[in-house]
């Protein structure tokens, strides 16, 4: 995910293909195979990545695009930009959420084509929100957090390599994220300060809600997608330290949110 798009991509963003083409979006179905790569969710996959692919898939699935998912232990090796998760669509690998979304909009699939021009336009900024805080806080909790680094994030991050890879990677990567959050401004934050982050981003968030089913009217959009990734993996993940689980249960909507797509989409 990156910051706010500036107009003329929001436009190209959604333009829909099927239209133009004279046939309407049930009628054009992707000929090629299209398989989701990503870590083992359970064994090897980290905080930060487990959220960016849960966005992924939510997006694919409420677009009904079929697709499959591979699981693989190299799978950051494979992706063209070195981040999960990505998607093959016949000779072409497409990695992150958003470049994933533009693809997915060139072949007639897109989630906001029905929305007004304002709303497509603060559905990114609310993306970019959560990028610039939940992102960073996830990152900070996973490679920061002294427990949740030692007890979690790097014997999955290693898990897959054998010694001293195992080690070095890890290191390696701790060391990169480290450098990420100084440049961000991030590495001289107590846990604290990054929880006081969190609850503004779950405010607004709630707020933006309020009780209706999703964000941007009543069908789904690509922040629904984005949301879902980040509060489900605040909401489930069980770490040493990590006062998130109790942070987004304050927020009763957002976690009703949460049980309503995976009930929706996911079963």
């Amino acid at each position: 995910m990156s910051s706010v798009l500036d107009q003329e991509n929001i436009d190209n963003l959604c333009v829909d293909v099927s239209e133009a083409s004279g046939t309407s979006r049930e009628q054009q179905k992707w000929s090629e195979d299209v398989i989701l790569f990503q870590p083992y969710q359970v064994e090897q996959i980290t905080l930060p990545d487990y959220a960016q692919c849960l966005a992924v898939e939510a997006f694919l699935r409420m677009t009904g695009i079929i697709f499959r998912v591979e699981q693989r232990t190299n799978a950051a090796e494979m992706s063209p930009s070195g981040k999960v998760p990505f998607i093959q669509v016949g000779s072409q690998l497409i990695a992150e959420f958003e470049p994933i979304v533009k693809f997915a909009a060139s072949k007639g699939y897109c989630l906001c084509k029905d929305k007004p021009e304002q709303a497509v336009a603060e559905m990114w900024a609310y993306v970019s929100m959560l990028d610039n805080i939940l992102t960073n806080a996830e990152l900070y909790v996973a490679w920061m957090v002294p427990d949740v680094l030692a007890e979690v994030t790097k014997p999955r991050y290693g898990c897959a390599y054998p010694w001293p890879l195992n080690w070095i990677l890890p290191w390696l990567k701790q060391r990169e994220v480290q450098h990420l959050m100084t440049i961000k401004d991030w590495a001289s934050k107590s846990l604290g300060e990054v929880t006081g982050e969190v609850r503004v981003c779950l405010r607004a968030l709630s707020e933006k809600l309020d009780k209706n089913k999703f964000f941007l009217g009543p069908t789904p959009s690509e922040l629904d997608a984005v949301v879902f990734g980040h509060i489900f993996i605040l909401q489930t993940s069980k770490l040493p330290g990590s006062p998130f689980n109790k942070l987004v249960s304050q927020f009763d909507n957002l976690g009703n949110f949460c049980k309503r797509i995976e009930s929706t989409y996911f079963f």
